[in-house]
């Protein structure tokens, strides 16, 4: 439930929003700021992974998270067009959350296999 009721439809991609409209500046800077760890912590397990497949499978997992965040923080400040993509972790839809947590369980798969494989 959004607290000023500036926002008809809440539950939507428009989340970010809803955020800025409860929280503030602090608060969207923090969210922007847990983006930017969990960005980071992909990157750093993809230059430690052990073998390449883990190491492109870390860089694509990372870039399509920060893909996602970007077009729709981009989106709820209108400098890009508006699209169905939604906020990773944080969006409404059911099948978005589950590939996301999906993903972020793939990295942390990544990063405690870092010896290298040997068939």
């Amino acid at each position: 439930q959004s607290q000023l009721n500036f926002l008809p439809e809440n539950h939507t991609d428009f989340i970010f929003a809803v955020v800025g409209e409860e929280l503030g500046f602090v608060g969207v800077a923090f969210l922007l700021l847990l983006y930017l760890v969990v960005l980071w912590r992909g990157v750093c397990i993809a230059r430690d992974a052990g073998d390449t497949f883990g190491r492109l499978l870390a860089v694509g997992i990372t870039s399509m998270l920060a893909f996602h965040v970007l077009v729709n923080v981009g989106m709820t400040m209108g400098i890009m067009p508006v699209t169905g993509i939604p906020l990773p972790l944080m969006s409404y839809g059911v099948s978005s959350l589950t590939t996301n947590i999906l993903s972020v369980a793939i990295l942390l798969n990544i990063q405690l296999r870092k010896q290298k494989l040997l068939f």
